[in-house]
């Protein structure tokens, strides 16, 4: 026995214990070695972080209180300087005099169904003076409801869609204001240049992994001139690479509802965009890869759903275009090689699915439409489900069901498919067409 009371046999394996303890705990404490999985991301010099920045805005109770887009603006550009992260809009409505500009990296996500951008009442003015192209300023001849911050479109009867200049007024001098981008066409006076307060509600220009979701965009046509799809929307993209807008609503907008330019790889999924002056969905001007998917696109006024130019390897399904304007889908200029499947188009004002009369060299090849619901387009004049023009080929049409339910007068879609003169290769394959003629060859010498 020792002083402790312990044999020695006992006190040694105490102390060997209690070493082995000390050294775990140390080595435990020592080990801030990377595990075998973690990688750094493509364009940083470190890993990716459990947390990241998150900011609330809100008209109450949040951390930027504010009730106009300089609130959002403000979070969404702190969020940014920290590399990206998440902006959250508690419920209630906040007017935009500019858009809500996204970031890189960056999601803005509302309360769904609780979080409305409502457009402000714009105002237009004549030029008084020629805006000359690459200048920063222009002179208006009524400067009333032209400020500072506010956003302002600027083009003439000759610089329209992408020519269109869309920027913020950064100065005043009178009837001069200075603005933050450089005009991209002559807008001359001898062609009815003007200036309005017109901009897209949500806007992202040359970002990148930028996301939008549950927004209510209230785009307020009754008070505001139109603002071209090239150049604007309710929500708008030009260069938003990998840009995601989900749960979104668009209403109401003079222009388009969801127009995307020069952007790939864009989803846009369950939104709705409805009762817009121009077109529903407007993905165009190469965008490439786009998916777009379980989306509504009704009563706007021209087409639901626009392939504009040199769109490519998309995939349009389970979406819901009906009651617009002119046609549900169309399909041109070097829109090549894309699938459109599971939608229903329907109740359309001309024809069903259109596609554009384009030389054999611009023209859409290689669509295919597969187990889509066509019915009941057409309504004061005589409709295809669908319509193929200009040198089109390598088209598959499979297990569509193309069909007119109203009653015998009322039905305007009497064909199920026109296949118009310059066509070339059309699949068709298991469609069940309800139709007085249920296809419609022109062409005389088919491939």
């Amino acid at each position: 026995m020792n002083a402790t009371g312990l044999t020695p046999v006992v006190t040694l394996l105490a102390a060997g214990l209690l070493a082995a303890a000390d050294r775990a705990r140390a080595d435990e404490k020592q080990h801030f070695s990377p595990p075998p999985d973690e990688q750094q991301l493509p364009r940083a010099m470190h890993s990716k972080m459990k947390d990241r920045p998150k900011i609330t805005v809100g008209l109450r109770d949040a951390d930027i209180v504010g009730v106009d887009d300089r609130a959002l603006q403000a979070a969404v550009d702190y969020v940014a300087g920290l590399g990206g992260g998440v902006v959250e809009i508690g419920e209630g409505e906040f007017t935009m005099r500019d858009s809500l500009h996204l970031r890189s990296f960056v999601t803005v996500r509302g309360t769904k169904g609780k979080t409305i951008l409502r457009k402000a009442k714009g105002v237009s003015s004549p030029l008084a003076m020629d805006g000359d192209y690459g200048e920063e300023q222009i002179t208006v001849t009524n400067p009333e409801g032209f400020k500072v911050g506010f956003g302002v479109a600027v083009w003439d009867s000759q610089s329209e869609g992408f020519h269109t200049t869309v920027a913020r007024v950064t100065g005043q001098n009178g009837n001069t204001f200075s603005i933050d981008r450089p005009l991209n066409a002559d807008c001359l006076v001898a062609n009815k240049a003007q200036a309005a307060t017109v901009f897209p509600v949500v806007s992202g220009y040359d970002v990148e992994g930028a996301r939008v979701e549950n927004l209510i965009i209230e785009g307020n046509k009754e008070e505001n001139v139109y603002l071209n799809g090239c150049r604007g929307g309710g929500i708008f993209l030009y260069r938003g690479f990998g840009t995601i807008i989900e749960n979104c609503v668009v209403r109401k907008y003079h222009g388009d509802g969801i127009s995307f330019q020069q952007s790939n790889d864009v989803l846009v999924e369950g939104c709705v965009s409805e009762d817009n002056a121009g077109l529903g969905l407007h993905p165009g001007s190469g965008s490439q890869r786009p998916v777009v998917r379980q989306c509504v696109a009704r009563r706007n006024g021209e087409d639901g759903l626009y392939l504009c130019w040199r769109v490519r390897h998309g995939l349009f399904e389970k979406n819901i275009l009906e009651d617009n304007g002119r046609f549900g889908i169309s399909i041109g200029h070097k829109d090549t090689d894309n699938l459109l499947e599971d939608n229903q188009v329907r109740f359309n004002h001309q024809d069903g699915v259109f596609f554009r009369n384009e030389s054999e060299g611009m023209a859409g090849h290689r669509n295919r439409l597969e187990k889509n619901l066509i019915e009941n387009n057409g309504v004061k004049d005589e409709a295809a489900g669908i319509r193929v023009r200009g040198e089109t080929r390598g088209l598959v049409f499979k297990s569509n069901i193309i069909r007119d339910t109203r009653t015998p007068a009322e039905r305007k879609q009497s064909v199920g498919i026109r296949i118009e003169e310059q066509a070339g290769e059309v699949v068709l394959e298991g469609n069940q067409i309800e139709a007085r003629t249920q296809v419609e060859d022109q062409r005389k010498a088919r491939p």
